[in-house]
């Protein structure tokens, strides 16, 4: 978090309102395209009258889409204000096994058909919520190999950092670990597609000649790792200092038995 005034501790490291998550979700099964505001209305095609297909003045001719309807647009305020309904809730007090989409719908003045537009069930929500809060993951080359391990490793830092400055987040945690499902749900989506980001930039940095090619690159990404994870979550007391990205790969590189003496 950059700062403690309520708006940013309340969202973490956030600097912007109108993120729309993942395309989750998708139209309730026998949904009318017809039946909402969200989607857009047009006229059918006029044929003039003596039209070669016979069809009299005025009447609509069967003239098909030249491109296939899409679904219905999602609406950026609404996803918003569902967010920020379910963080007010959990300010509140409320707990996350607590929580309904009825209860959620009602606080964020939406009807239950726009949540689950956009989220198939809770535990896809409230994993939204969670990187709603976290800062977001900065952007790597995804060519590069240890310049991207030290983006990733410092935005682990960074996410550590946001989670000690906000006691939201940080309870927030703690009880998705006792749900199961909502962890694996967040697992899956969260932090198994960052971790095969980094593995990625391991082989890369050792195809690349910058780190050795004679170990498993999963046990190299877990020597990059583990420092940070212990600092960041086994650590809660912990420095995390600017240049904490820096020192753990110069360790790494360097070794960590003595010069050779002459």
């Amino acid at each position: 978090m950059q700062g403690q005034d309520g708006e940013r501790d309340r969202r973490g490291a956030r600097n912007g309102g109108d993120r729309s998550p993942g395309a989750r979700g998708g139209m309730p099964a026998g949904a009318s395209a017809g039946t909402s505001a969200e989607a857009p209305t047009g006229t059918p095609a006029e044929v003039p009258a003596g039209a070669p297909d016979g069809t009299s003045a005025g009447a609509p001719a069967e003239v098909p889409d030249p491109e296939p309807r899409r679904g219905r647009p999602r609406s950026a305020a609404a996803e918003r204000a569902i967010l920020d309904a379910v963080i007010a809730l959990l300010e509140a007090g409320e707990p996350l096994a607590g929580l309904s989409i009825e209860r959620i719908a009602r606080t964020a003045g939406v009807g239950k058909a726009t949540i689950y537009r956009r989220w198939s069930d809770k535990e896809e929500l409230f994993v939204d919520v969670v990187r709603d809060m976290e800062p977001d993951d900065p952007p790597v080359s995804g060519t590069e190999g240890l310049a991207d391990l030290r983006v990733m490793l410092e935005s682990l830092r960074t996410r550590g950092l946001a989670q000690r400055s906000s006691a939201l987040l940080h309870n927030i945690f703690a009880q998705m670990k006792s749900h199961p499902k909502l962890w694996d749900e967040y697992h899956g989506t969260v932090i198994a597609p960052r971790r095969l980001a980094m593995v990625e930039a391991v082989r890369r940095a050792v195809a690349a000649g910058e780190l050795r090619d004679d170990l498993d690159v999963e046990l190299i990404d877990d020597l990059f790792v583990g420092p940070m994870l212990v600092r960041t979550v086994h650590r809660p007391d912990a420095p995390l200092p600017d240049d904490l990205a820096d020192r753990i790969i110069t360790a790494l590189l360097q070794g960590l038995a003595p010069a050779a003496r002459v």
